[in-house]
């Protein structure tokens, strides 16, 4: 899967760190999924793509990066619908989102319900913040900051492991920022199935 993700940074030249437009389009499409969660529906994610493939027309980086985002954000929107999972189900959402490789994402999601977090349920969020943050770095082949990244994110997702639902594969999380493995795990989104 990783792969796949960094050859299309390769072809694009799509590169969020360096690129303040490249981020303004990553944040702006990541916020407009929050809303499109939110909603049930993918306008939102839909109009923000259309306003910036209009406004950017002649930045060829852009428009393979909106199509590849937009095209998982369908699968997540019509998976939420399928299971009919609500979106109070954090860990849930969470899920669907990782196992499409949006880690950008999970911790735009996450970071809504942490900042609402108190005590070992905050430190937990955080965590998993911290583990999807590492796979954001380990797709821009920053292994430094990712290793960094990993390194705060284990202890507390270890020690609280089990606040995380038995559908979330969290002890293969835990083991894959423990290798720091460039390739991220599938943690489970196929069994949330009639959730």
């Amino acid at each position: 899967m990783v792969a796949r993700f960094e050859a299309d940074k390769m072809i694009t030249g799509f590169d969020p760190f360096e690129s303040p437009l490249c981020r303004k389009v990553r944040n702006g499409l990541s916020e407009s999924l929050m809303d499109s969660i939110h909603k049930g529906d993918m306008g939102p994610s839909q109009s923000v793509a259309e306003t910036l493939r209009r406004d950017h027309a002649h930045e060829s980086c852009l428009e393979p990066y909106i199509d590849n985002r937009i095209t998982r954000y369908q699968a997540v929107i019509a998976r939420i619908r399928s299971a009919n999972i609500s979106i109070q189900d954090t860990y849930a959402i969470a899920l669907l989102l990782w196992d499409q490789g949006l880690f950008f994402e999970v911790h735009e999601w996450i970071e809504g319900k942490w900042l609402q977090a108190k005590g070992t349920e905050k430190s937990l969020l955080q965590a998993l913040i911290r583990g999807a943050g590492t796979y954001v770095l380990l797709e821009a082949g920053r292994e430094e900051r990712a290793g960094k990244m990993a390194a705060k994110a284990l202890p507390p997702m270890i020690q609280h492991k089990a606040l995380v639902p038995g559908f979330f594969n969290v002890d293969l999380l835990i083991a894959s920022l423990e290798a720091l493995d460039p390739v991220p795990p599938k943690l489970g989104g196929d069994q949330l199935t009639g959730k």
